[in-house]
């Protein structure tokens, strides 16, 4: 299986996944939305260090699965990119862009691997080990998405103020469905073939 067609397999198998997380996003949001900042907060701060765990989980495995032969230093690395790097611009960094434009009362960037690096880094670090001896994708990635809509959604939770009607409901929903979308399927799939050499098949 060249790696081309290896990462238009992963997508289809995962697109399902991601349109059903986009869709609870949008029912958790009609009944969270006036939830205070500071509990929203402690939302953002259950979900978001799962999801890297799920996130280094899925990335290595993937590396893992895929490559030929692996290097454990690299596993680690992409594991650790892979899920930082990527939840964190899933997570944190495009919702806080949605909140900048909405001009929401309450928005901030809150960023994981630096507020509670003590929490957030030892989970990528977890994920990547339970890789390294037992790699699996498909349920991992399927948590992995339901909670990157959800920390997304928190994070967004946090800026509004209380705060909405339909349209506001609406863009926030393209924002989760970008979050989710782009930079999960980019972590999980794409990102870790890359570094697959081709002809390897696992």
């Amino acid at each position: 299986m060249t790696k081309k067609s290896s990462i238009l397999q992963e997508l289809r198998n995962h697109l399902p996944f991601t349109a059903f997380g986009t869709i609870t996003g949008i029912v958790i949001m009609l009944f969270f939305y006036k939830i205070s900042s500071e509990t929203a907060y402690t939302v953002f701060y259950v979900l978001h260090p799962i999801h890297v765990i799920l996130s280094a989980l899925v990335t290595a495995s993937m590396y893992k699965i895929y490559a030929k032969k692996v290097n454990p230093v690299m596993l680690i690395l992409i594991g650790y990119v892979g899920s930082i790097g990527i939840a964190t611009l899933s997570d944190s960094i495009i919702p806080y862009l949605g909140e900048i434009m909405l001009d929401l009362p309450n928005r901030g960037l809150h960023l994981g691997f630096i507020e509670k690096w003590w929490l957030v880094n030892p989970l990528a670090l977890l994920g990547i080990t339970i890789a390294y001896f037992n790699p699996t994708t498909k349920f991992p990635h399927a948590g992995h998405v339901l909670l990157s809509t959800w920390a997304s959604l928190f994070h967004i939770i946090m800026a509004l103020g209380s705060t909405m009607n339909l349209s506001l409901m609406i863009i926030i929903s393209v924002f989760l469905f970008i979050a989710v979308l782009i930079p999960c399927c980019l972590s999980d799939i794409i990102f870790p073939l890359l570094f697959v050499k081709k002809g390897s098949n696992g």
